[in-house]
């Protein structure tokens, strides 16, 4: 077991991620597809770099929900102290055998349990927030929240049409994502339509958020 990790029930809740993945070998072709587009020239860490521009490295970093781990390995070699988190057991699995320098963990966010409690920003990116199980938005910002150092950020950019997000995944309103950042204690802090800082407009169909945990 991981410094980082709290034993946790076995039973978690079911990810939306589950049930449209498509199973055996989907964190294997999920990697593939990034790794053909960098092999393209093209950038596929503006997550990083977005995390880069509001908050310089060394800092400690919980990337949830991250899959096979593309944005925490990135992040780690830019001299972040990088944690990963994701319910996927495949994805973590192949971001162990990827990254060997990064600490992996398989956590259900809505049951988030780490030793290490003080981040100072935690970022959720690739539609993490629409792909969480159903109903567990309000208790995995609360958690996240749990894990934040005072004043700490959360970063998180997800799909509000279909066009963005995977098929069959329902879109979350903002709006709800929003209340669930009040009541777990954080505040809004700005919002942009996508990685590079582009302005967000309520016709966009994505969006990165930015907040803060108010003590």
């Amino acid at each position: 077991m991981s410094e980082h990790e709290i034993p946790v029930p076995e039973s978690e809740p079911r990810t939306r991620w589950s049930e449209v993945s498509g199973g055996i070998g989907a964190a294997t072709a999920y990697q593939r597809r990034f790794d053909d587009l960098a092999a393209k020239g093209l950038d596929v860490h503006g997550e990083a770099s977005f995390v880069q521009s509001v908050l310089p490295p060394p800092a400690r970093v919980l990337d949830a929900g991250c899959g096979t781990g593309r944005v925490a390995t990135q992040l780690t070699a830019l001299g972040y102290h990088c944690v990963g988190v994701d319910a996927d057991r495949d994805m973590i699995e192949v971001a162990r055998r990827r990254d060997p320098a990064t600490s992996w963990l398989q956590q259900d966010l809505s049951r988030l349990q780490l030793r290490s409690q003080a981040f100072q920003l935690v970022l959720l990116a690739g539609n993490v927030v629409p792909l969480l199980a159903p109903g567990t938005l309000l208790a995995a910002m609360e958690r996240i929240t749990a894990h934040l150092e005072p004043g700490g950020l959360v970063v998180a950019g997800f799909g509000l049409d279909a066009s963005h997000l995977p098929a069959g995944v329902p879109v979350t309103p903002l709006e709800d994502y929003d209340n669930a950042c009040t009541v777990a204690g954080l505040s809004f802090l700005r919002r942009h339509g996508t990685w590079d800082r582009q302005p967000w407009s309520p016709e966009g169909g994505y969006v990165v958020s930015v907040h803060r945990r108010n003590d």
